[in-house]
Protein backbone atom coordinates (compact mmCIF):
# COMPACT_ATOMS: atom_id res chain seq x y z
CA UNK A 1 0.00 0.00 0.00
CA UNK A 2 1.36 3.44 -0.72
CA UNK A 3 0.51 6.29 1.05
CA UNK A 4 1.45 9.50 -0.76
CA UNK A 5 1.87 12.67 0.19
CA UNK A 6 -1.14 15.15 0.52
CA UNK A 7 0.71 18.19 0.65
CA UNK A 8 0.76 19.11 -3.66
CA UNK A 9 2.63 21.34 -5.90
CA UNK A 10 0.78 24.30 -5.79
CA UNK A 11 0.98 24.37 -1.70
CA UNK A 12 4.56 23.60 -2.35
CA UNK A 13 5.37 26.84 -4.26
CA UNK A 14 3.22 28.83 -2.45
CA UNK A 15 5.13 27.61 0.94
CA UNK A 16 8.01 29.13 -0.80
CA UNK A 17 6.65 32.40 -2.03
CA UNK A 18 5.08 32.67 1.28
CA UNK A 19 8.64 31.55 3.11
CA UNK A 20 10.32 34.54 1.15
CA UNK A 21 7.80 37.10 1.70
CA UNK A 22 7.69 36.24 6.17
CA UNK A 23 11.64 36.32 5.59
CA UNK A 24 11.20 39.66 4.18
CA UNK A 25 8.70 41.02 7.19
CA UNK A 26 10.66 39.11 9.82
CA UNK A 27 14.17 41.23 8.37
CA UNK A 28 13.22 44.18 6.92
CA UNK A 29 10.23 44.76 9.29
CA UNK A 30 12.08 44.76 12.48
CA UNK A 31 14.15 47.67 10.87
CA UNK A 32 11.61 49.81 9.66
CA UNK A 33 9.64 49.71 12.69
CA UNK A 34 12.22 49.97 14.75
CA UNK A 35 13.59 52.94 13.47
CA UNK A 36 9.81 54.55 13.04
CA UNK A 37 9.74 55.20 8.75
CA UNK A 38 6.85 56.69 7.73
CA UNK A 39 4.81 54.31 5.99
CA UNK A 40 6.93 51.35 6.93
CA UNK A 41 4.11 48.67 6.76
CA UNK A 42 2.95 49.72 3.34
CA UNK A 43 6.94 49.47 2.85
CA UNK A 44 6.72 45.63 3.38
CA UNK A 45 3.13 45.26 1.65
CA UNK A 46 5.25 46.70 -1.56
CA UNK A 47 7.57 43.83 -1.08
CA UNK A 48 4.95 41.73 -0.26
CA UNK A 49 3.07 42.32 -3.92
CA UNK A 50 6.53 42.94 -5.31
CA UNK A 51 7.88 38.91 -4.40
CA UNK A 52 4.05 37.66 -5.45
CA UNK A 53 3.85 39.92 -9.19
CA UNK A 54 7.29 38.63 -9.69
CA UNK A 55 7.15 35.01 -8.83
CA UNK A 56 3.95 34.39 -11.18
CA UNK A 57 5.74 34.81 -14.21
CA UNK A 58 7.62 31.61 -13.64
CA UNK A 59 4.72 29.68 -11.85
CA UNK A 60 1.89 30.05 -13.37
CA UNK A 61 -0.66 28.41 -11.49
CA UNK A 62 -4.35 29.75 -9.83
CA UNK A 63 -4.60 30.55 -6.52
CA UNK A 64 -0.92 30.87 -5.55
CA UNK A 65 -1.50 34.46 -4.48
CA UNK A 66 -3.81 33.64 -1.58
CA UNK A 67 -2.13 30.38 0.16
CA UNK A 68 0.93 32.19 -0.31
CA UNK A 69 -0.52 34.45 1.89
CA UNK A 70 -2.22 32.36 4.04
CA UNK A 71 1.22 30.86 4.73
CA UNK A 72 2.96 34.30 5.48
CA UNK A 73 0.30 35.22 7.54
CA UNK A 74 0.71 32.35 9.74
CA UNK A 75 4.65 32.43 9.51
CA UNK A 76 3.90 36.59 10.68
CA UNK A 77 3.00 34.67 14.37
CA UNK A 78 6.49 34.23 15.07
CA UNK A 79 6.80 38.06 15.28
CA UNK A 80 7.73 39.49 19.03
CA UNK A 81 5.15 41.72 18.49
CA UNK A 82 2.22 41.05 21.23
CA UNK A 83 -0.55 42.13 18.41
CA UNK A 84 0.04 39.42 15.31
CA UNK A 85 -4.26 39.10 14.26
CA UNK A 86 -3.91 42.76 12.37
CA UNK A 87 -0.72 42.15 10.33
CA UNK A 88 -2.18 38.51 9.67
CA UNK A 89 -5.26 40.03 8.48
CA UNK A 90 -3.64 42.36 6.25
CA UNK A 91 -1.21 40.31 4.49
CA UNK A 92 -3.91 37.11 3.83
CA UNK A 93 -6.59 40.32 2.51
CA UNK A 94 -3.59 41.73 0.31
CA UNK A 95 -2.86 38.73 -1.08
CA UNK A 96 -6.06 38.04 -1.57
CA UNK A 97 -7.05 40.86 -3.35
CA UNK A 98 -4.01 40.73 -5.62
CA UNK A 99 -5.88 37.05 -6.60
CA UNK A 100 -9.10 38.62 -7.11
CA UNK A 101 -7.88 41.11 -9.75
CA UNK A 102 -5.90 38.74 -11.93
CA UNK A 103 -8.72 36.06 -11.30
CA UNK A 104 -11.15 38.41 -13.25
CA UNK A 105 -8.78 40.53 -15.17
CA UNK A 106 -5.51 38.02 -16.07
CA UNK A 107 -2.29 37.69 -15.49
CA UNK A 108 -1.86 41.12 -17.21
CA UNK A 109 -0.12 44.57 -16.62
CA UNK A 110 -3.66 45.85 -16.13
CA UNK A 111 -4.76 42.62 -13.43
CA UNK A 112 -1.70 43.17 -11.96
CA UNK A 113 -1.50 47.43 -11.41
CA UNK A 114 -5.16 47.12 -10.30
CA UNK A 115 -4.86 44.36 -7.80
CA UNK A 116 -1.60 46.03 -6.19
CA UNK A 117 -3.37 49.30 -5.69
CA UNK A 118 -6.16 47.33 -3.98
CA UNK A 119 -3.89 45.64 -1.91
CA UNK A 120 -2.34 48.66 -1.01
CA UNK A 121 -5.08 50.60 -0.15
CA UNK A 122 -6.72 47.55 1.92
CA UNK A 123 -3.64 49.05 4.72
CA UNK A 124 -5.72 52.28 4.90
CA UNK A 125 -9.30 50.77 4.90
CA UNK A 126 -8.02 48.28 7.73
CA UNK A 127 -6.57 51.23 9.99
CA UNK A 128 -9.87 52.96 9.41
CA UNK A 129 -11.68 49.60 10.54
CA UNK A 130 -8.80 48.84 13.36
CA UNK A 131 -9.91 52.57 15.10
CA UNK A 132 -13.76 51.48 15.11
CA UNK A 133 -13.06 48.25 16.35
CA UNK A 134 -11.18 49.73 19.32
CA UNK A 135 -12.30 52.37 20.06
CA UNK A 136 -16.16 52.27 18.56
CA UNK A 137 -17.83 54.74 16.69
CA UNK A 138 -16.94 57.66 19.43
CA UNK A 139 -13.91 57.65 17.05
CA UNK A 140 -15.71 58.41 14.26
CA UNK A 141 -17.42 61.20 16.29
CA UNK A 142 -14.19 62.04 17.27
CA UNK A 143 -12.05 62.85 13.71
CA UNK A 144 -15.03 64.66 12.70
CA UNK A 145 -15.38 67.04 15.57
CA UNK A 146 -11.62 67.72 15.22
CA UNK A 147 -12.07 68.47 11.61
CA UNK A 148 -14.29 70.73 12.53
CA UNK A 149 -12.58 72.52 15.01
CA UNK A 150 -10.07 72.44 12.21
CA UNK A 151 -12.19 74.46 10.07
CA UNK A 152 -13.19 77.15 12.46
CA UNK A 153 -10.15 77.50 14.05
CA UNK A 154 -8.39 78.12 10.74
CA UNK A 155 -11.71 79.88 9.09
CA UNK A 156 -12.03 77.53 6.56
CA UNK A 157 -15.76 77.06 4.69
CA UNK A 158 -14.95 73.82 2.56
CA UNK A 159 -16.11 70.77 3.69
CA UNK A 160 -12.57 69.07 5.20
CA UNK A 161 -14.08 65.76 6.12
CA UNK A 162 -12.76 63.47 3.21
CA UNK A 163 -9.95 65.65 2.30
CA UNK A 164 -7.60 63.67 4.40
CA UNK A 165 -8.65 60.61 3.82
CA UNK A 166 -8.59 61.27 -0.01
CA UNK A 167 -4.92 62.35 0.00
CA UNK A 168 -3.82 59.05 1.89
CA UNK A 169 -5.71 56.58 -0.32
CA UNK A 170 -3.92 58.76 -3.21
CA UNK A 171 -0.64 57.65 -1.71
CA UNK A 172 -1.48 54.30 -1.13
CA UNK A 173 -2.57 53.80 -5.04
CA UNK A 174 0.62 55.66 -6.26
CA UNK A 175 3.08 52.90 -3.85
CA UNK A 176 0.36 49.96 -5.26
CA UNK A 177 1.36 51.62 -8.72
CA UNK A 178 5.25 50.97 -8.38
CA UNK A 179 4.64 48.13 -6.73
CA UNK A 180 2.65 46.03 -9.47
CA UNK A 181 5.33 47.81 -12.44
CA UNK A 182 8.76 47.03 -10.42
CA UNK A 183 7.04 42.86 -9.75
CA UNK A 184 6.68 42.76 -13.70
CA UNK A 185 10.34 44.43 -14.11
CA UNK A 186 11.40 41.57 -11.84
CA UNK A 187 8.88 39.13 -13.55
CA UNK A 188 10.56 39.71 -17.26
CA UNK A 189 13.82 39.36 -15.86
CA UNK A 190 13.32 35.89 -13.88
CA UNK A 191 12.39 34.74 -17.23
CA UNK A 192 15.62 35.52 -19.38
CA UNK A 193 18.52 36.03 -16.90
CA UNK A 194 20.00 32.79 -15.26
CA UNK A 195 19.56 31.92 -11.55
CA UNK A 196 22.36 31.81 -9.21
CA UNK A 197 21.77 29.69 -6.34
CA UNK A 198 22.86 31.02 -3.10
CA UNK A 199 21.09 29.76 -0.88
CA UNK A 200 22.34 29.25 2.88
CA UNK A 201 22.01 25.46 4.10
CA UNK A 202 21.11 25.63 8.35
CA UNK A 203 21.26 22.52 10.54
CA UNK A 204 18.94 23.73 13.03
CA UNK A 205 15.73 25.56 12.28
CA UNK A 206 14.74 28.86 13.42
CA UNK A 207 11.92 28.08 14.93
CA UNK A 208 12.65 25.07 17.16
CA UNK A 209 16.06 27.33 18.23
CA UNK A 210 13.55 29.92 19.48
CA UNK A 211 10.86 27.99 21.16
CA UNK A 212 13.50 25.97 22.73
CA UNK A 213 14.73 29.07 24.87
CA UNK A 214 11.46 29.52 25.95
CA UNK A 215 9.38 27.35 29.12
CA UNK A 216 6.42 25.49 27.64
CA UNK A 217 3.02 26.83 27.86
CA UNK A 218 0.20 24.99 28.77
CA UNK A 219 -2.62 25.67 26.41
CA UNK A 220 -5.88 25.32 27.82
CA UNK A 221 -9.55 24.84 25.26
CA UNK A 222 -11.09 25.63 28.62
CA UNK A 223 -9.02 29.06 28.72
CA UNK A 224 -9.50 29.81 24.58
CA UNK A 225 -13.22 29.67 24.93
CA UNK A 226 -13.39 31.73 28.65
CA UNK A 227 -11.16 34.43 26.88
CA UNK A 228 -13.38 34.57 23.84
CA UNK A 229 -16.48 34.98 26.50
CA UNK A 230 -14.67 37.72 28.59
CA UNK A 231 -13.97 39.92 25.21
CA UNK A 232 -17.87 39.61 23.89
CA UNK A 233 -19.10 40.05 28.00
CA UNK A 234 -16.95 43.37 28.54
CA UNK A 235 -17.93 44.90 24.52
CA UNK A 236 -21.96 44.36 26.14
CA UNK A 237 -20.94 45.73 29.61
CA UNK A 238 -19.26 48.80 27.52
CA UNK A 239 -22.74 49.61 26.10
CA UNK A 240 -25.41 48.68 28.86
CA UNK A 241 -24.22 49.20 32.44
CA UNK A 242 -22.55 52.10 34.37
CA UNK A 243 -18.78 53.21 33.84
CA UNK A 244 -18.60 51.56 37.47
CA UNK A 245 -19.16 47.93 36.47
CA UNK A 246 -17.59 48.08 33.02
CA UNK A 247 -14.25 49.75 34.12
CA UNK A 248 -14.26 47.03 37.66
CA UNK A 249 -14.82 44.22 35.19
CA UNK A 250 -12.40 44.94 32.15
CA UNK A 251 -9.58 46.25 35.01
CA UNK A 252 -10.02 42.65 36.71
CA UNK A 253 -9.93 40.85 33.83
CA UNK A 254 -6.95 42.05 32.00
CA UNK A 255 -5.26 41.28 35.98
CA UNK A 256 -6.22 37.70 35.33
CA UNK A 257 -4.92 37.88 31.79
CA UNK A 258 -1.52 39.17 33.10
CA UNK A 259 -1.19 36.24 34.78
CA UNK A 260 -1.68 33.68 33.16
CA UNK A 261 -0.40 35.62 29.35
CA UNK A 262 3.01 37.46 30.15
CA UNK A 263 3.13 39.00 26.57
CA UNK A 264 -0.98 39.98 27.50
CA UNK A 265 0.47 43.29 29.22
CA UNK A 266 3.21 44.17 26.59
CA UNK A 267 1.24 46.55 24.54
CA UNK A 268 0.29 48.35 27.86
CA UNK A 269 3.23 49.05 28.57
CA UNK A 270 4.44 51.05 26.19
CA UNK A 271 4.86 54.19 26.80
CA UNK A 272 3.44 55.35 23.10
CA UNK A 273 0.33 53.88 24.22
CA UNK A 274 -0.69 55.78 27.48
CA UNK A 275 0.41 58.95 25.20
CA UNK A 276 -2.60 57.97 22.69
CA UNK A 277 -4.44 56.97 25.90
CA UNK A 278 -4.03 60.59 27.24
CA UNK A 279 -4.40 61.87 24.10
CA UNK A 280 -7.94 60.38 22.94
CA UNK A 281 -9.27 60.79 26.53
CA UNK A 282 -8.92 64.80 26.42
CA UNK A 283 -9.70 65.29 22.81
CA UNK A 284 -12.39 63.46 23.44
CA UNK A 285 -13.37 65.10 26.50
CA UNK A 286 -12.59 69.00 24.75
CA UNK A 287 -14.23 68.15 21.18
CA UNK A 288 -16.80 66.06 22.40
CA UNK A 289 -18.15 68.77 24.91
CA UNK A 290 -17.99 71.22 22.01
CA UNK A 291 -19.43 69.75 19.35
CA UNK A 292 -21.58 66.70 19.93
CA UNK A 293 -25.11 67.42 20.57
CA UNK A 294 -25.94 65.77 23.93
CA UNK A 295 -22.95 66.44 25.69
CA UNK A 296 -22.33 69.10 27.18
CA UNK A 297 -19.78 69.24 29.97
CA UNK A 298 -16.02 67.99 30.24
CA UNK A 299 -16.81 65.20 32.83
CA UNK A 300 -19.20 63.19 30.25
CA UNK A 301 -16.50 63.96 27.47
CA UNK A 302 -13.60 62.20 29.93
CA UNK A 303 -15.80 59.44 30.32
CA UNK A 304 -16.65 58.79 26.68
CA UNK A 305 -12.82 58.71 26.12
CA UNK A 306 -11.93 56.76 29.16
CA UNK A 307 -14.55 53.81 27.86
CA UNK A 308 -13.12 54.07 24.19
CA UNK A 309 -9.63 53.20 26.01
CA UNK A 310 -11.09 50.44 28.09
CA UNK A 311 -12.97 48.91 24.94
CA UNK A 312 -9.20 49.55 22.89
CA UNK A 313 -7.66 47.86 25.90
CA UNK A 314 -9.96 44.52 26.08
CA UNK A 315 -9.56 44.19 22.34
CA UNK A 316 -5.50 44.54 22.21
CA UNK A 317 -4.98 42.14 25.41
CA UNK A 318 -7.85 39.90 24.08
CA UNK A 319 -6.53 39.09 20.62
CA UNK A 320 -2.92 38.75 22.06
CA UNK A 321 -3.94 36.00 24.69
CA UNK A 322 -6.14 34.40 22.13
CA UNK A 323 -3.46 34.41 19.57
CA UNK A 324 -1.25 32.54 22.72
CA UNK A 325 -4.08 30.01 22.72
CA UNK A 326 -4.43 29.62 19.35
CA UNK A 327 -0.92 27.87 19.06
CA UNK A 328 -2.62 24.92 21.20
CA UNK A 329 -0.92 21.50 19.34
CA UNK A 330 -4.88 20.55 19.68
CA UNK A 331 -5.88 23.30 17.57
CA UNK A 332 -3.31 22.39 14.92
CA UNK A 333 -4.38 18.07 15.15
CA UNK A 334 -8.01 19.08 14.53
CA UNK A 335 -6.87 20.94 11.08
CA UNK A 336 -4.84 17.97 9.83
CA UNK A 337 -7.91 15.95 10.12
CA UNK A 338 -10.02 18.42 8.31
CA UNK A 339 -9.74 19.61 4.45
CA UNK A 340 -7.24 22.19 5.96
CA UNK A 341 -4.56 19.75 6.28
CA UNK A 342 -2.37 20.78 3.76
CA UNK A 343 -1.84 24.14 5.13
CA UNK A 344 0.24 22.37 8.37
CA UNK A 345 2.41 20.41 6.12
CA UNK A 346 2.92 23.57 3.97
CA UNK A 347 3.91 25.72 7.07
CA UNK A 348 6.38 22.81 7.97
CA UNK A 349 8.05 23.17 4.48
CA UNK A 350 8.10 26.53 5.03
CA UNK A 351 9.69 27.02 8.37
CA UNK A 352 12.35 24.58 6.99
CA UNK A 353 13.04 27.00 4.67
CA UNK A 354 12.75 30.28 6.65
CA UNK A 355 16.47 30.00 7.97
CA UNK A 356 17.62 29.76 4.99
CA UNK A 357 15.85 32.63 2.99
CA UNK A 358 16.52 35.01 5.73
CA UNK A 359 20.40 34.13 5.81
CA UNK A 360 20.05 35.02 2.35
CA UNK A 361 18.39 38.54 2.84
CA UNK A 362 21.18 41.22 2.70
CA UNK A 363 22.32 43.81 5.16
CA UNK A 364 19.89 46.60 4.90
CA UNK A 365 22.74 49.00 3.42
CA UNK A 366 22.63 46.98 0.24
CA UNK A 367 19.17 46.62 0.10
CA UNK A 368 18.83 50.45 0.68
CA UNK A 369 21.67 50.94 -2.36
CA UNK A 370 19.53 47.93 -4.65
CA UNK A 371 16.47 47.08 -3.13
CA UNK A 372 15.03 46.21 -6.84
CA UNK A 373 18.42 43.77 -7.14
CA UNK A 374 17.92 42.76 -3.93
CA UNK A 375 14.68 41.28 -4.58
CA UNK A 376 15.26 39.78 -7.56
CA UNK A 377 18.36 37.92 -5.66
CA UNK A 378 16.11 36.62 -3.06
CA UNK A 379 12.94 35.53 -5.39
CA UNK A 380 15.43 33.61 -8.03
CA UNK A 381 16.33 31.60 -5.19
CA UNK A 382 12.24 29.60 -5.27
CA UNK A 383 13.29 27.67 -8.23
CA UNK A 384 16.37 26.05 -6.49
CA UNK A 385 14.46 25.85 -3.20
CA UNK A 386 11.13 24.15 -5.56
CA UNK A 387 13.54 21.47 -7.04
CA UNK A 388 14.98 20.74 -3.73
CA UNK A 389 11.11 20.05 -2.23
CA UNK A 390 11.13 17.88 -5.30
CA UNK A 391 13.26 15.69 -4.68
CA UNK A 392 12.30 15.95 -1.13
CA UNK A 393 9.40 14.34 -1.82
CA UNK A 394 10.91 11.61 -4.34
CA UNK A 395 12.11 9.95 -1.39
CA UNK A 396 10.35 6.78 -0.25
CA UNK A 397 10.01 5.04 3.26
CA UNK A 398 9.89 1.51 2.77
CA UNK A 399 7.96 -0.09 5.78
CA UNK A 400 8.00 -4.07 6.60
CA UNK A 401 5.35 -4.38 9.49
CA UNK A 402 4.19 -7.49 10.88
CA UNK A 403 3.50 -8.38 14.77
CA UNK A 404 6.42 -9.82 17.24
CA UNK A 405 7.76 -13.06 16.10
CA UNK A 406 6.52 -12.97 12.79
CA UNK A 407 10.38 -12.55 10.95
CA UNK A 408 10.44 -9.09 10.27
CA UNK A 409 14.51 -9.31 10.64
CA UNK A 410 14.61 -12.24 8.65
CA UNK A 411 12.25 -10.37 5.87
CA UNK A 412 14.51 -7.28 5.25
CA UNK A 413 17.60 -9.67 5.63
CA UNK A 414 16.54 -11.31 2.32
CA UNK A 415 15.19 -8.51 0.35
CA UNK A 416 19.28 -7.25 1.43
CA UNK A 417 20.18 -9.60 -0.42
CA UNK A 418 17.88 -9.25 -3.11
CA UNK A 419 18.60 -5.51 -3.54
CA UNK A 420 22.60 -6.28 -3.37
CA UNK A 421 22.33 -8.73 -6.21
CA UNK A 422 20.42 -5.78 -8.52
CA UNK A 423 23.80 -3.26 -7.35
CA UNK A 424 21.97 -1.72 -4.76
CA UNK A 425 24.07 -0.26 -2.50
CA UNK A 426 22.43 -0.63 1.11
CA UNK A 427 23.64 0.49 4.73
CA UNK A 428 22.54 0.61 8.03
CA UNK A 429 21.44 -2.10 10.23
CA UNK A 430 19.81 -4.81 11.20
CA UNK A 431 19.06 -6.56 14.36
CA UNK A 432 18.98 -10.62 14.68
CA UNK A 433 17.75 -12.23 17.75
CA UNK A 434 19.72 -14.69 20.03
CA UNK A 435 16.87 -17.36 20.88
CA UNK A 436 17.61 -20.47 23.37
CA UNK A 437 15.05 -23.04 22.89
CA UNK A 438 11.66 -21.42 22.94
CA UNK A 439 12.83 -18.04 24.37
CA UNK A 440 14.47 -14.86 23.00
CA UNK A 441 16.85 -13.78 25.55
CA UNK A 442 18.66 -10.59 23.19
CA UNK A 443 19.31 -9.09 20.08
CA UNK A 444 22.79 -8.30 18.19
CA UNK A 445 23.55 -5.22 15.79
CA UNK A 446 24.68 -6.18 12.60
CA UNK A 447 26.13 -3.06 10.72
CA UNK A 448 25.55 -3.66 6.91
CA UNK A 449 27.81 -1.99 5.33
CA UNK A 450 30.52 -3.48 7.28
CA UNK A 451 29.54 -6.96 8.11
CA UNK A 452 30.41 -6.02 11.95
CA UNK A 453 28.58 -7.82 14.45
CA UNK A 454 28.28 -6.72 18.16
CA UNK A 455 26.21 -7.69 21.30
CA UNK A 456 23.16 -5.12 21.68
CA UNK A 457 20.53 -6.61 23.82
CA UNK A 458 19.99 -8.91 26.51
CA UNK A 459 17.92 -10.23 29.17
CA UNK A 460 18.73 -9.58 32.73
CA UNK A 461 22.63 -9.64 32.64
CA UNK A 462 23.75 -6.27 34.35
CA UNK A 463 21.70 -4.57 36.47
CA UNK A 464 23.92 -0.92 36.03
CA UNK A 465 23.10 -0.97 32.50
CA UNK A 466 20.07 1.05 30.77
CA UNK A 467 17.37 -0.85 29.78
CA UNK A 468 14.69 -1.52 27.24
CA UNK A 469 11.64 -3.43 29.05
CA UNK A 470 12.97 -6.40 29.98
CA UNK A 471 16.45 -5.73 28.11
CA UNK A 472 19.92 -4.52 29.15
CA UNK A 473 21.22 -1.92 26.32
CA UNK A 474 25.10 -2.97 25.48
CA UNK A 475 26.49 0.56 25.00
CA UNK A 476 28.74 -0.19 22.03
CA UNK A 477 25.84 -2.44 20.14
CA UNK A 478 24.04 0.80 20.95
CA UNK A 479 26.60 3.05 19.14
CA UNK A 480 27.35 0.61 16.60
CA UNK A 481 23.50 1.24 15.49
CA UNK A 482 24.02 5.01 15.76
CA UNK A 483 27.07 4.91 13.85
CA UNK A 484 25.21 2.69 11.25
CA UNK A 485 22.86 5.24 9.95
CA UNK A 486 24.51 8.49 10.27
CA UNK A 487 24.19 10.37 6.93
CA UNK A 488 28.09 11.00 6.38
CA UNK A 489 28.42 7.27 6.07
CA UNK A 490 26.12 6.59 3.73
CA UNK A 491 26.95 8.90 0.77
CA UNK A 492 27.16 5.96 -1.58
CA UNK A 493 24.27 4.63 -0.44
CA UNK A 494 20.94 4.27 -1.88
CA UNK A 495 19.22 3.01 0.63
CA UNK A 496 19.33 2.76 4.62
CA UNK A 497 17.74 -0.07 7.03
CA UNK A 498 16.70 0.56 10.28
CA UNK A 499 15.40 -2.50 11.64
CA UNK A 500 12.54 -2.13 14.47
CA UNK A 501 11.34 1.44 14.91
CA UNK A 502 8.90 1.88 17.74
CA UNK A 503 7.50 3.20 20.54
CA UNK A 504 10.90 4.71 22.11
CA UNK A 505 11.20 6.14 18.22
CA UNK A 506 7.88 7.68 18.77
CA UNK A 507 8.71 9.47 21.71
CA UNK A 508 12.26 10.66 20.24
CA UNK A 509 14.55 8.38 21.64
CA UNK A 510 16.03 5.35 20.31
CA UNK A 511 17.00 5.95 16.46
CA UNK A 512 14.83 8.43 15.93
CA UNK A 513 17.43 11.67 16.20
CA UNK A 514 19.07 9.63 13.03
CA UNK A 515 15.78 8.98 11.41
CA UNK A 516 15.14 12.62 11.21
CA UNK A 517 19.15 13.10 9.68
CA UNK A 518 18.31 10.88 6.87
CA UNK A 519 14.85 12.34 6.28
CA UNK A 520 16.10 15.64 5.87
CA UNK A 521 19.07 14.37 2.95
CA UNK A 522 16.48 13.16 0.04
CA UNK A 523 19.23 11.23 -1.30
CA UNK A 524 18.32 7.87 0.76
CA UNK A 525 15.55 5.86 0.62
CA UNK A 526 14.96 4.12 3.94
CA UNK A 527 14.06 0.74 5.10
CA UNK A 528 11.74 0.66 8.49
CA UNK A 529 10.81 -2.63 10.09
CA UNK A 530 8.07 -1.97 12.45
CA UNK A 531 5.81 -3.97 14.41
CA UNK A 532 2.10 -3.82 13.24
CA UNK A 533 0.45 -2.12 16.31
CA UNK A 534 2.71 1.26 15.64
CA UNK A 535 2.83 1.38 12.22
CA UNK A 536 0.06 4.32 11.79
CA UNK A 537 2.09 5.88 14.34
CA UNK A 538 5.55 6.43 12.63
CA UNK A 539 3.93 7.59 9.45
CA UNK A 540 1.88 10.26 10.82
CA UNK A 541 5.21 11.01 12.60
CA UNK A 542 7.22 11.85 9.37
CA UNK A 543 4.38 12.79 7.15
CA UNK A 544 6.78 14.99 4.82
CA UNK A 545 7.25 12.02 2.97
CA UNK A 546 5.84 9.00 0.91
CA UNK A 547 5.85 5.89 2.62
CA UNK A 548 4.74 2.65 1.47
CA UNK A 549 3.70 -0.32 3.74
CA UNK A 550 4.42 -4.28 3.28
CA UNK A 551 2.59 -6.60 4.93
CA UNK A 552 5.11 -9.79 5.39
CA UNK A 553 2.24 -12.31 5.84
CA UNK A 554 0.96 -11.11 2.38
CA UNK A 555 4.07 -10.65 0.89
CA UNK A 556 7.37 -12.76 0.19
CA UNK A 557 10.84 -11.26 -0.17
CA UNK A 558 11.51 -11.10 -3.63
CA UNK A 559 8.00 -9.35 -4.34
CA UNK A 560 9.25 -6.45 -1.51
CA UNK A 561 12.71 -6.17 -3.39
CA UNK A 562 10.97 -5.79 -6.40
CA UNK A 563 8.45 -3.96 -5.81
CA UNK A 564 11.28 -1.70 -3.89
CA UNK A 565 12.84 -1.34 -6.99
CA UNK A 566 9.93 -0.24 -9.08
CA UNK A 567 9.98 2.63 -6.92
CA UNK A 568 13.56 3.92 -6.63
CA UNK A 569 14.27 2.80 -10.12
Amino acid sequence: MIDKPVLNEKWIKASIIGTIWAASEIVLGSFLHNLKIPFSGNILTAIGLIILISVSYIWRERGLYWRAGLICAVMKTISPSAVIFGPMIAIFTEAALLELSVRLFGKTIFGYIIGAILAMSWNLFQRILNFIIFYGFNIVQLYSNLIKFAKKSLNIHTNLLWTPILLLLLVYCTMGFFSAIIGIKIGRKLLIQPFENKLVVQDKMLIGEQSSAKPAFRHSIIWLFTDVMIIIVSMVMLNVSSGLVWSLFIAVSVTIWSFRYKRALRQLSKPRFWLFFVSITMLTAFLFSRFQPGVNSIGQGLIIGIQMNFRAVIIIVGFSVLGTELYNPKIREFFLKTSFKQLPLALELSFESLPSMIAYIPDIKKVAKNPVGVIYQVVSQAEYRLAEIRKKFAQKVFVISGAVGQGKTTMVRNVIDNLRKQKITVGGFFSPGIIEGDTTIGYDIVDIERQQRVIFLRQNVDPGLNKIGKFCIYPDGLEVGINAIIPARNIKNEIVVIDEVGKLELENEGWADGIEKLLKDPNYHLILTVRDTFAEQVKNKWNSVEFMFFDITSLNALEISNQILKQIQ
